[in-house]
């Protein structure tokens, strides 16, 4: 089980969020809004200063659950 929890605190990195980000076609200040924290905060996690963790992390997953977000590394998302 711990490691079933670190494979969810772990899940996402930069290039992910950014990733997530231009899928939903938000700017950063737009995430920032829509996810309750600061622009700044969502560079950070891009740039790989931070990640996101608890409920940031939780609300990433639940946000890219419902827009149908699928990531694999290294590749463009495509547009459906």
């Amino acid at each position: 089980m711990a490691d079933e929890k670190k494979g969810k605190r772990d899940r996402w990195d930069s290039a992910k969020i950014h990733a997530l980000r231009a899928h939903l076609k938000l700017t950063q200040n737009e995430m920032a809004e829509q996810l309750g924290t600061r622009q700044q905060t969502i560079s950070e996690w891009e740039k790989g200063m931070y990640s996101p963790r608890g409920a940031s992390a939780t609300l990433l997953s639940i946000v890219a659950e419902r827009a149908k977000f699928q990531y694999q590394a290294g590749e463009e998302q495509k547009k459906g």
